[in-house]
This record gives structure tokens, sequence and C-alpha cells, in this order.
């Protein structure tokens, strides 16, 4: 080629180069930035697409456990508070272990062993318990089996009487007598009988 061939030096005028060839001028902003964008994409289609083609793992040993000893301790401090009671003033507590008296405490907040190993019981020392023979709530409302009574000369009379009374043993109101205002009831209808049976009419009246 000649020297004086305006075409000479000018490569970017010329067609498809062989090995070694190429553009010399400067580059193209615009395809750069392109191929940034298009590089960056895949890049992240990639990431994406690795994430979601993991399987998800399974929790570790560490994990369980540390979860079912929170879940344990958890339990066992419920179980703990469970065992605190309160005795109010004129009351008693009664503790019993495996259903045997085991102790009787005073008025204030109180702690035992939970159930089942200890329960308690309120009794009341300050209240006056009244039963009534013969009558409910009111003495109009009869009950005959207990009222009618059979004098020494054998006549029938209709008697309803109150008897009141304060527990002064706590562990006795509770272990001694089964059903304690039921007995105390029969055994103030049994005492009343036996005087009224012992007594004529005319002196009862």
């Amino acid at each position: 080629m000649s020297l004086n061939d305006p075409n000479w030096g000018r490569g970017g005028n010329r067609g498809p180069q062989g090995p070694g060839g190429g553009n010399q001028g400067p580059p193209d902003l615009d395809e750069l930035w392109r191929n940034f964008n298009r590089r960056l994409s895949e890049l992240f289609r990639r990431r994406g697409r690795g994430a979601g083609d993991e399987p998800p793992r399974p929790p570790s040993a560490r994990g369980i456990g540390g979860g079912a000893g929170a879940l344990i301790l958890l339990v066992l401090a419920v179980w703990l508070a469970s065992g605190f009671y309160i005795v109010v003033e004129g009351t008693r507590g009664v503790v019993l272990t495996f259903g045997k008296f085991s102790q009787e405490t005073q008025s204030g907040l109180r702690w035992r062993l939970p159930w089942p190993i200890q329960s308690h019981e309120i009794v009341n020392l300050s209240q006056v318990r009244t039963l009534e023979v013969g009558y409910r709530n009111n003495v109009r409302t009869k009950v005959l089996k207990e009222s009618l009574m059979l004098t020494d000369d054998e006549n029938i009379i209709d008697l309803q009487f109150a008897v009141q009374y304060v527990v002064k043993d706590a562990q006795a109101y509770i272990f001694n007598v089964r059903r304690p205002d039921e007995s105390a009831m029969q055994i103030a209808e049994t005492a009343m009988r036996e005087v009224i049976g012992k007594n004529r009419m005319d002196a009862i009246l």
C-alpha cells in the first residue's frame, strides 16, 4: 500500500480484521455502562437462584436443646409459683403432705411444695358458724323430719332451733371429723331429742 493512500493508518474504516487488529479509538462509554449493568444483573440473578435452590437447613441440635431447656425452666417456674398462698387474719392454713398433716401456718404470704407433693386448706377461726335444725333460712321453711320430736308423755311437738359455734382447732376441724358441719348438726339434733324425750309437753311449753 502506498504511503500516500488516504486510508492508510485508519483502521476504523477497514472491514473485519484478523487477529491482532482492532479499533484503537476511545472506548464507547454507553457500551461500557450497558455491559456493567448486564453483568451486575446476571450476578444478582445467580445469587437469587442459588439461595432459592438450596434446601432448607434443619435446625441444629444446639438450637433444639436450648429451646427445650427454656421451656422446661418456664414450666418449672410456674409449678414452683403455684405453691404460694395467702392466709388472711383470723384464719389458719393447714398444710398437708401427700394428704397427711404437715404443719399449721399463721396469717401472711406462705409457700409450700406444689401439688401433688403438698396441698393446703384454710380454716376460718373467727367466723361464727350457724347450724339450723328443723328449718332452713326461714322458720317457715320447715324440715319436718328434723323438727318433729316426741315428748315423755308421747306427744309430738314441732321445734326449730339454731346452734352457733366457733372453730378453735383448725387441725382437729379438718382431720378428726368427716363433714364437721353435718356432724355437728346431727349431734345438736340428737341432744335436743334427748332433752325433749325426758320432759312432758307441759313442761316444755
